[in-house]
């Protein structure tokens, strides 16, 4: 369907129209400038998405194996809560990035991502042999007057995430605007208190480049300039139900209470084998085999 005028006035469901959008664009901008906060480390977190109003839904895609025939099942629900707040760290706080709160003893107004993982693979396609993942990720923002909407988060060094997980094995998934664009940064969702609210923060430097859930060499590193998407993902094959809140994803300055090292990413960095059988995405595209270039789209 080719882009109209109309439609990309209207923008994409869940975000503002075109003129709308300009306009914000512009005063971030400006607002950067006037505040030059390209010379400084900035403090207040940078919201990716936050679940603190119905409509943030919209700004969400769900996919799962059943978009290619299988039978697992995946859906986001608003759940209503207490507000979000940002708070700045106060000057004689040694941490200097700000964190996204709600009071204290509510539970914050969040999202639920929920459903059921199966491995059953579907009888009509037998080129298929794997199957069994769920995943969400937010929608592309559209265009303005600035061109493509992109998130910049190069000023800051982490990723937090205010989650309640059910301790299974989610992976946090980072789209840029790179040449490759079936590439994604992933890491291990860290949990540490399972069935209770917590924030989790990830460096960015700990995200491992991969594609179709493969590592990739050399692991270049991550466009932190050119942000398309985030999102999370599970992908450990466990048949049975999942259930994982979130309340909001933000860049921040703020590091983890811990140190993480890069063996807590989830993945094997050492050479892996690509032979082998076909799983639910290599459908839209064949991995790449052992040896054999990138293939780049311009």
């Amino acid at each position: 369907m080719l882009a109209t005028p109309v439609r990309l006035a209207r923008g994409p469901p869940g975000f503002p129209s075109f003129w709308r959008r300009s306009m914000d664009e512009f005063k971030r901008q400006a607002t950067i400038a006037i505040n030059m906060e390209g010379l400084r480390e900035p403090t207040k977190p940078f919201p990716l998405i936050k679940f603190d109003q119905e409509n943030s839904m919209a700004k969400c895609k769900v996919m799962s194996d059943q978009d290619m025939g299988g039978f697992s099942k995946a859906s986001l629900t608003y759940i209503p809560g207490a507000a979000h707040h940002e708070r700045n760290p106060e000057k004689e706080d040694a941490q200097k990035g700000g964190i996204i709160e709600s009071d204290e003893g509510v539970e914050p107004a969040h999202t639920l991502f929920k459903g059921s993982i199966s491995t059953e693979l579907p009888p009509n396609k037998p080129d298929i042999q794997r199957s069994g993942y769920a995943a969400w990720r937010t929608r592309d923002r559209g265009m303005s007057l600035f061109g493509k909407l992109l998130w910049d988060i190069d000023p800051y060094s982490y990723l937090a995430l205010r989650i309640k997980s059910d301790g299974r094995k989610y992976f946090v998934n980072i789209q840029t605007e790179s040449i490759v664009p079936t590439d994604l940064h992933q890491h291990l969702l860290p949990t540490y208190t399972t069935g209770q609210w917590e924030t989790v923060i990830i460096p960015f430097s700990q995200f491992v480049r991969t594609n179709y859930g493969f590592v990739v060499e050399p692991q270049k590193e991550m466009m932190r300039q050119k942000v398309r998407s985030v999102g999370i993902g599970l992908t450990d094959r466990v048949p049975g139900p999942f259930e994982l809140r979130i309340a909001d994803i933000y860049a921040t300055n703020r590091p983890p209470a811990r140190e993480m090292g890069r063996e807590e990413a989830g993945f094997d960095l050492e050479e892996e084998n690509h032979e082998g059988g076909t799983g639910m995405m290599d459908e839209i595209e064949p991995k790449r085999r052992k040896g054999e270039p990138e293939r780049i789209l311009i």
